[in-house]
């Protein structure tokens, strides 16, 4: 089997990630009903009224996350995840519900981003945490990698099929879809055999545990370095499902069925640069920042794309970036990051990766009704190109960075830093 999908000779990790595939799909179903519910059927095509939902959505994860963290470490991971897996769909359901009625408005569908949002800021620590029981440690980053693949694989179905039903029986139907896709993975966590499982040790219950995780992580100057970066590019560059949305109803004319394709053709670079994270077999800080700067420099290019279909073909060099820079690092936090303090790095990382977006969502959706959607993007871009080149220029100076160009056995430039020679790759 190719070293791309390593990890799938496990029993209990492709029990997770068919589950995890089915469940990912629904997921980006529901997220594009969501908003072009809000946009078109509760709002005038308000790019703000949108971005008080993603903001809403992912404010949890600023407020709770390190408290998600803490259970992760402390509490069973597989039994957690069925419980949180569970609520994740009867809050799809009843979102559902109230959309066929015709009874939805707006404020229900902020009070279901925020409560789904409570519960995700519980659940994605302990899930990114699990993965790790699911594969021996020399597998992980492949593990993280392939998560990543299945998302975005996901993310290049869901949200074509999500327009296209939109397009035939409306919104409400997409969420009852999401709804039923979460049995997949409470019944793969069910069908998990303990003896596959690699379990990982568990914090003893002590007074000052989130401080502590929070004193790991300031001690650690290339998570530190790692967080600002994706910090920036999560607030005012990852907002593709608004910046999309504006782009496709106010720029290009576009209805549901070309909404939900962008996401699509977004997915597929998304997906190609999760493969590619997959295949290296220890993730560097050098690849988030590269990754960075390219993803930068692609958003640029797609802020002024001239037509739907330039657009379209700019989305993925952008979504290529985008996830080789994540995954990358996801894998180096959770790989670098000492077994029974994981759960909460993990969590601070997530709590920067997904609760900026709160604070970042709404001035995108602002600049876009102010100056028009491709600032909206513009923006993104911006800030992306600065954090990403001061992240570089930091790194060289503070790790002492050297490059070295060496001929054999091929040509190629070798980049050392304080960490590689101590046998620590960054």
């Amino acid at each position: 089997m190719s070293t791309t999908f390593d990890s799938l000779k496990f029993p209990a990790y492709r029990l997770w990630f068919a589950g995890a595939l089915v469940a990912n799909v629904g997921t980006w179903m529901q997220r594009i009903a969501q908003d072009w519910v809000v946009l078109t059927d509760l709002s005038d095509n308000s790019g703000i009224a949108v971005g008080i939902v993603t903001a809403l959505q992912f404010l949890p994860a600023l407020l709770l996350g390190p408290y998600g963290g803490l259970l992760a470490d402390r509490l069973p991971r597989r039994g957690l995840l069925m419980v949180t897996q569970g609520a994740m769909g009867a809050l799809a359901l009843g979102l559902g519900a109230l959309v066929l009625s015709g009874s939805a408005q707006l404020w229900h569908v902020w009070a279901f981003a925020f409560v789904l949002g409570v519960v995700a800021a519980v659940d994605n620590p302990v899930r990114q945490t699990f993965v790790a029981e699911l594969v021996p440690q020399s597998s992980l980053p492949n593990a993280v990698g392939l998560n990543s693949a299945s998302f975005n694989a996901a993310r290049l179905v869901g949200p074509a099929v999500a327009g296209l039903t939109i397009a035939a029986v409306g919104p409400g139907w997409v969420f009852v879809v999401n709804a039923a896709s979460f049995a997949f993975t409470v019944g793969a966590l069910m069908l998990m055999r303990t003896r596959d499982l690699h379990p990982l040790p568990h914090a003893e219950r002590s007074k000052g545990q989130v401080r502590e995780g929070m004193r790991y992580v300031g001690a650690r100057s290339d998570i530190l370095l790692i967080m600002a970066v994706v910090g920036v590019v999560s607030a005012l560059g990852l907002n593709f499902q608004l910046t999309s949305a504006m782009m496709a109803v106010t720029v290009f004319d576009q209805g549901a069925a070309n909404y939900g394709l962008l996401g699509s053709v977004l997915a597929i670079g998304s997906l190609a640069g999760a493969l590619m994270a997959a295949r290296r077999s220890q993730p560097r800080v050098r690849y988030i920042l590269g990754a960075a700067l390219g993803f930068g420099l692609a958003s640029a290019l797609m802020a002024i794309a001239p037509t739907y279909w330039t657009y379209a073909l700019a989305a993925i060099p952008v979504g290529f970036c985008s996830l080789t820079m994540l995954a990358s690092a996801n894998a180096y936090v959770q790989t670098s990051t000492a077994p029974e303090m994981r759960g909460r790095v993990m969590s601070l990382y997530l709590m920067v990766l997904m609760g900026t977006t709160p604070i970042g969502s709404p001035v995108v959706g602002w600049v876009g009704e102010a100056f028009g959607a491709r600032w909206s993007i513009g923006i993104g871009a911006i800030a992306t190109i600065v954090i990403a080149v001061l992240g570089i220029a930091w790194a060289r100076r503070a790790w002492h960075v050297e490059l070295r160009y060496v001929r054999t056995p091929s040509p190629h430039v070798l980049v050392l830093s304080d960490a590689d020679r101590m046998g620590r790759a960054v």
